[in-house]
């Protein structure tokens, strides 16, 4: 199809039965190093950089391998975010997304199961907000919940077997989405958790993707941040689990999973230190350079949409 599509974060292989189709592909991540982030009571913090993500995402630590026990795998993510609000400039397009999500971290990754806002900016300058879910590789679908700059939003993604459920909220509003659906080709991915704010991408037809620009968001202040691995539930910096804070570093940062081409958006995002209990921290974001004139536009679809 060619239908104009925002694509962001990783595409992947076949199929979510109940939602679509799509194809691409995932590489290795860079410049991953670590970084005392955390509370010293906690795991310590890896850090790595990324041309469309910042933020926090948890992985298995290591240490099931040597005790002969299960790997970590996910089955519950949740977090809370303020909306942030889209400052926008006239002649220039600009988009920006927020969301808790499980899988998608992992080299070679074929799903994503996720949910989060948006708060974009059209070629006139004007702000739009709105609310998402979306089982990887399948597209994105649009939530009919209204969300304006300083709402309060809770989502939660939860994963058992093939079922997945998604829970969004804006509790500033009192409303609430629930849905649950089945993937099956390919199963959710559940090796990690993430609380993320993005630069989405957008991909063409072959699967050549590059992220568009990223928004002035000021910052996104993401708070209740938990999630459940091997039956245990625990903040971001629990030393259950290995946490990575993610920085997108626009112009001058690397390709995430190597998976974009060379456009690469000309802000940056920084996730800040987490906060004591590890459940809560902000991502600011931050001009690299001059925003280009125009965005690319229309938008080719490649068959789905990799995490906003």
């Amino acid at each position: 199809m060619n239908t104009a599509r925002l694509v962001p974060f990783l595409l992947a292989g076949s199929a979510a039965l109940a939602l679509g189709a799509g194809s691409a592909h995932a590489a290795s991540p860079l410049s991953l190093r670590h970084a005392a982030l955390a509370p010293a009571s906690a795991a310590a913090v890896a850090a790595q950089t990324s041309s469309n993500w910042a933020g926090y995402a948890v992985t298995d630590n290591g240490q099931a391998a040597a005790t002969g026990a299960a790997p970590t795998t996910f089955s519950n993510v949740s977090g809370s975010w303020t909306q942030p609000a889209a400052t926008c400039t006239r002649g220039s397009q600009a988009y920006s997304a927020f969301w808790v999500g499980l899988g998608g971290f992992a080299d070679g990754s074929q799903a994503l199961e996720q949910s989060g806002t948006e708060a974009n900016c059209s070629a006139t300058g004007k702000a739009s907000y709105s609310v998402w879910y979306e089982l990887v590789p399948a597209a994105p679908v649009t939530i009919k919940l209204k969300v304006l700059p300083g709402d309060s939003i809770a989502a939660t993604v939860a994963v058992t077997g093939q079922s997945v459920s998604i829970r969004i909220a804006n509790t500033t509003r009192n409303t609430v989405f629930t849905k649950t659906l089945t993937m099956t080709s390919p199963a959710p991915d559940v090796t990690s958790a993430e609380w993320i704010a993005e630069a989405p991408s957008t991909c063409d037809s072959r699967g050549g993707c590059s992220p568009l620009p990223l928004a002035n968001f000021g910052s996104a202040a993401f708070t209740s941040a938990t999630a459940t691995g091997n039956g245990h539930t625990g903040t971001i910096s629990d030393p259950a689990w290995t946490a990575t804070a993610v920085t997108l570093q626009g112009t001058s940062g690397g390709l995430f999973r190597g998976r974009y081409a060379s456009a690469l958006p000309t802000a940056s995002a920084t996730p800040g230190p987490l906060s004591s209990d590890g459940s809560s921290f902000s991502v600011a974001w931050s001009q690299d350079a001059p925003a280009p004139a125009s965005s690319p536009s229309p938008f080719p679809y490649g068959g789905g949409r990799w995490g906003r």
